[in-house]
């Protein structure tokens, strides 16, 4: 997607941009001279004014992460001289900025972080880049804790994002935050099958969900090794919903990489998932996978049920109890299958919460519980009581 200008009265377009990243249109200045739009770069936000005379852009002098124009009517005040932004990142929740035009500077305006948060540095996520099985160029975010040896020993954990048609940007994240703070180095990279690349890139896990795209995951994990930081043996895998399904596929067709996983209303069968999820999904679904009765062994071979008994690292699971997505059956075969074949597992059903945790308790368990699995089976720490407690809890 890129910008152009249309010309109302001749009908005549303008191009702005011509860029392989995702351009969004924004607004006209009330005085006609500037107008506005965003670009989507490789997971980044960036906010960019124009001159209409001369169509000549400048990129917007705020921080690193998701840049977006607000405000109501639009974002720029009546004169034309500020822009109203908003700013978040993955070390930095949402607030609000206010751009002015005519000396280029920007000054945060509202304050959302609370002061305990503020007080401690998280890092900043890096973009880094590379190769796949194939050749691909795979792009991904990385959290590297401050002060870690690079001497091998630190653990780390792959965050495959939900979708599959979407794409980990640096947004306030609050998983990340909690891992990335207490010593975990963390990389969630955008695989085949993720939007901001392109449409063939997005299309290029079509009947392949956890083949090549999982492939690039583990590629992810070969960049972590190659930077001399992660330790081989301490690596873990965390993600929800398609997340979810590339943390089950992942341990089941790769058991040998990962000493520890969490995942979240992840599927573990499409077939069981096209009965008793939501009939918008199973046309998503279809889209991705074909015809199930034509394609019956593509369902089977892109299903983790097919290989999770080869299962190695402990799991933990974590579900919503009247989830519409991702029912909870799914949960209960992954837990059963595990369980009669003797392998470390544990589950924890949230009542009342659907696709995700909404309650803000729940989101807190749910955190507290992940890190508290890792620290036990990647760094090797004994879980404090009250840990202990909850996990023991149904």
């Amino acid at each position: 997607m890129n910008i152009a200008l249309l010309d109302v009265a001749s009908k005549k377009v303008t191009w702005v941009t011509d860029l392989k990243w995702e351009a969004y249109s924004g607004n006209f200045s009330p005085d006609g001279k500037r107008y506005s739009f965003t670009v989507n770069e490789d997971g980044l936000t960036d906010a960019y004014l124009s001159d209409r005379a001369t169509n000549h852009a400048e990129k917007l002098d705020v921080p690193h992460g998701l840049n977006y124009f607000s405000g109501n009517p639009n974002e720029f005040a009546p004169q034309s001289d500020r822009v109203i932004v908003s700013h978040e990142a993955s070390n930095q929740p949402g607030d609000l900025w206010v751009y002015n035009v005519n000396r280029r500077q920007a000054e945060q305006l509202t304050f959302s972080a609370i002061a305990s948060l503020r007080a401690i540095p998280l890092p900043p996520s890096q973009i880094v880049h590379y190769k796949s099985f194939d050749g691909k160029i795979i792009s991904a975010l990385l959290w590297v804790p401050f002060n870690l040896k690079r001497d091998e020993s630190n653990a780390a954990v792959v965050l495959p994002h939900g979708g599959p048609t979407g794409q980990m940007v640096d947004y306030w994240n609050t998983d990340v935050a909690a891992l990335a703070s207490r010593g975990y180095i963390c990389v969630a990279p955008n695989p085949r099958g993720s939007t901001g690349y392109g449409l063939d890139f997005q299309k290029a896990n079509f009947q392949d969900l956890g083949g090549g795209d999982l492939k690039d995951e583990i590629a992810g994990v070969e960049f972590l090794k190659a930077t001399g930081y992660v330790d081989p043996k301490k690596i873990g895998i965390y993600g929800g919903s398609y997340g979810g399904f590339m943390t089950l596929m992942a341990v089941g067709k790769t058991p040998e990489i990962w000493a520890a996983a969490v995942e979240l209303y992840g599927i573990i069968n499409w077939s069981t998932m096209l009965k008793s999820s939501d009939p918008s999904l199973n046309e998503y679904l279809k889209a991705l996978l074909g015809d199930p009765e034509q394609n019956r062994k593509i369902y089977d071979e892109d299903s983790p049920i097919t290989y999770i008994r080869s299962e190695k690292a402990p799991l933990l699971v974590l579900q919503g109890d009247n989830d519409p997505r991702v029912p909870k059956e799914e949960a209960q075969q992954v837990v059963d299958i595990l369980k009669k074949e003797g392998r470390v597992v544990d589950v924890h059903y949230y009542p009342n919460e659907g696709h995700g945790f909404v309650k803000r308790e729940n989101q807190i368990d749910a955190i507290r519980r992940t890190i508290a699995w890792f620290d036990q089976y990647l760094m090797g720490r004994a879980p404090a009581s009250g840990e202990q407690t909850a996990q023991s809890e149904r």
